[in-house]
């Protein structure tokens, strides 16, 4: 049996946390157990993370045991919410036997005992029952390490697809378990590693219907902390909040665990904690009572105009509404795609047209219980922007600022052709001449569209401005897109282009300049 040297151990931490950050939205909106809160996506991976940035503070020539060692201690303390704290146990079960130099095989195995032993009252058709299926299926397998990591990968994707059969919470709701989305997710990002293969993106399954509105009852508030503690004194611990509360997961040994508890009152369970030992990095969160109607979690969503504008706003996470050039999305489709979003939207309308339609569905959702922001974008460029700087981390507040302020500063123009005779800002204009505008003003009409783009590109970074994009339309010539970074190179090394094909019709060139 092969052994995963150290170099595979750090690409796959770092893999497997930035395929989390990824998917997070996703995976938060299939949370719906124990507590539909919509976190279990961004809890997965900022305990990933947490993993990934202790190997990554290692120097490069330490040996395996450590580098396990340190994987498994970065995952522990940093393991946030219930399926965090139990995929961090399942890390802690592969270090413990993989630091030693054994195969993969018997420390998956070991992976879905411990993590099964943390849980104080274990539920099939979550992350656990994940676990136990790849456990099963590699238990047995004579092969080598690659052939391990695709079993596993293998029965992990198809064990959590079994999840809606087993916990019938999820079966009413559509989805699967989201835990197990995630650990699917990892488990996946390790084969890639492994075999050398390279996936961007690794799917996660869509919830088949509406996910069914819930009503959360029962445990007041989320409680987690570190605790230094001799191990005799947990067992007495873990009997203690098991009787105050439910969803205890207890992870850890040596004297530091990781404690995680939903209880009617948060008091109670941090005593608890002082008469074991010393709890401290101490997290309350108030799940109150609520009704979710629609998604759940963060998100974002945007009109785009155009194929390839769509699929960039589809990669970066947004959920996207179509529009013809010329046209404003329905009401009931901006609506949809806001309840899909999340319980925390940012609306990035991309077209001053489409405005007051992005506000009014917006405040129909606030009626239904959704915290929505309509961003001023009035361009596909301003919408990128804005995008590109959103962190579903942060406050909703200070994102929304944040994204208001990275859309204001990018200047926007595109380049069009006219189809009339009309008096413009610059003069005169007849059918067939390629107009310039930046910020909806025309500022140039000539004859060429590769002339008028490097004119209007020119007088924007005049006004100041360091990255350039460059968004070509469905009717742009080939040769456009390279005359204007020829150009620029020429006049303008120190400013960073970058171009998309966005395949909108109308515009052969949208540009901002930021």
């Amino acid at each position: 049996m092969q052994v995963l040297e150290p170099p595979a151990v750090r690409r796959w931490s770092r893999l497997a946390a930035d395929s989390l950050g990824r998917a997070r939205a996703e995976i938060d909106a299939l949370n719906v157990f124990p507590v539909a809160d919509g976190d279990t996506g961004t809890n997965l991976y900022l305990t990933m993370l947490s993993a990934a940035e202790a190997v990554e503070s290692l120097p490069d020539d330490v040996d395996g045991a450590v580098v396990w060692q340190t994987l498994s201690y970065g995952a522990m303390v940093g393991a946030r919410g219930n399926s965090g704290v139990i995929v961090s146990q399942a890390l802690r079960g592969l270090a413990e036997v993989l630091k030693g130099g054994s195969d993969l095989r018997t420390a998956l195995v070991r992976a879905a005992e411990l993590a099964r032993q943390a849980v104080a009252r274990p539920v099939e058709g979550t992350v656990l029952s994940v676990l136990s299926a790849v456990a099963v299926a590699v238990h047995d397998l004579d092969g080598d390490l690659e052939e391990v990591a695709r079993r596993a990968a293998g029965q992990a994707r198809a064990a959590l697809r079994r999840t809606p059969e087993q916990l019938d919470v999820l079966a009413r709701s559509g989805v699967v378990d989201a835990g197990g989305a995630g650990l699917a997710i990892i488990l996946e990002t390790l084969e890639a590693v492994i075999t050398g293969t390279h996936t961007r993106r690794f799917e996660v399954p869509a919830p088949t219907g509406r996910v069914t509105p819930m009503a959360e009852v029962g445990a007041g508030y989320e409680v987690m902390y570190l605790l230094d503690a001799e191990d005799a004194a947990v067992a007495g611990l873990r009997a203690e909040l098991d009787a105050m509360g439910d969803s205890l997961v207890v992870v850890g040994g040596d004297g530091l665990w990781n404690v995680h508890v939903h209880v009617a009152e948060a008091g109670p369970a941090i005593e608890a904690a002082l008469k074991a030992g010393r709890p401290y990095r101490i997290r309350v969160t108030y799940l109150a009572e609520r009704t979710h109607i629609g998604g759940v979690g963060r998100g974002v969503v945007a009109v785009a105009a155009g194929a390839g504008i769509a699929a960039l706003f589809e990669e970066c996470g947004a959920v996207v509404v179509r529009r013809e050039p010329g046209t404003s999305p329905s009401l009931p489709e901006m609506l949809a795609a806001i309840r899909e979003a999340g319980g925390e939207v940012t609306v990035l309308p991309n077209d001053e047209s489409v405005g007051d339609v992005a506000a009014a569905a917006a405040e129909i959702a606030r009626e239904d219980g959704v915290t929505v922001s309509v961003l001023p974008t009035k361009a596909t460029v301003q919408g990128l922007a804005a995008l590109a700087v959103h962190d579903s981390l942060r406050r909703f507040d200070d994102d929304v600022v944040a994204m208001t302020d990275a859309a204001g500063h990018t200047r926007h123009g595109h380049i069009t052709v006219a189809d009339r005779e009309a008096v413009t800002s610059a003069g005169i204009c007849r059918p067939g001449d390629v107009l310039g505008l930046i910020d909806g003003d025309v500022v140039h009409i000539g004859a060429a569209l590769d002339e008028v783009a490097t004119l209007v590109v020119d007088r924007m970074l005049a006004g100041g401005g360091e990255l350039v994009t460059l968004v070509t339309g469905k009717d742009a010539p080939v040769r456009l897109a390279p005359h204007v970074e020829h150009h620029l190179s020429r006049t303008r090394p120190d400013a960073d282009l970058v171009v998309y094909e966005g395949g909108q019709g109308g515009y052969p060139l949208l540009i901002g300049v930021e």
